[in-house]
């Protein structure tokens, strides 16, 4: 009879393990690993109520420690490779940026970079500027709040 129940939770470490594939967050893996436990222990012939106790402590002891590895794998930091590298930075206005000419280039740390202005307007040279977004091969940039206030009192 335990080999019939060796099988059992065989198959159902199985099933979980290929679930585990179609699935995000390593969820169905600690019900594998359970079941892979009790038929270990149905191998070593220990009675199904042992068996069924086996699946579930092994199972919440895998879910508790893979819970932390799961959250660090799921949470997505800030892409700093490549051109994102530069968003949310401040740039200076190389040459002045105007809408109507084509024309702006800022400086990012020692990168130079064409950009366009997020709103449209024309910010001028050696003006203090935040990335907003790449589009394309230009940069998508707003004047810093404190020098767009000047700009606007004028």
């Amino acid at each position: 009879m335990n080999n019939l129940w060796m099988w059992g939770w065989a198959a159902m470490a199985l099933i979980f393990m290929i679930a585990e594939l179609f699935t995000a967050g390593f969820f169905l893996v600690c019900f594998g690993i359970g079941a892979a436990a009790a038929a270990i222990m149905a191998l070593m012939g220990f009675d199904p109520i042992w068996q069924g106790l086996v699946f579930i402590v092994v199972s919440g002891i895998a879910l508790l420690l893979t819970r932390p590895l799961a959250r660090s794998l799921n949470e997505r930091g800030v892409n700093t490779v490549g051109s994102d590298r530069v968003l949310n930075k401040e740039a200076i206005v190389l040459a002045e940026i105007n809408p109507a000419l084509g024309s702006g280039m800022v400086r990012v740390d020692a990168e130079e970079w064409r950009a366009v202005s997020a709103d449209g307007r024309t910010i001028a040279k050696d003006t203090i500027v935040k990335i907003q977004r790449i589009d394309g091969t230009r940069l998508v940039v707003t004047p810093t709040a404190e020098k767009y206030l000047a700009e606007e009192a004028q």
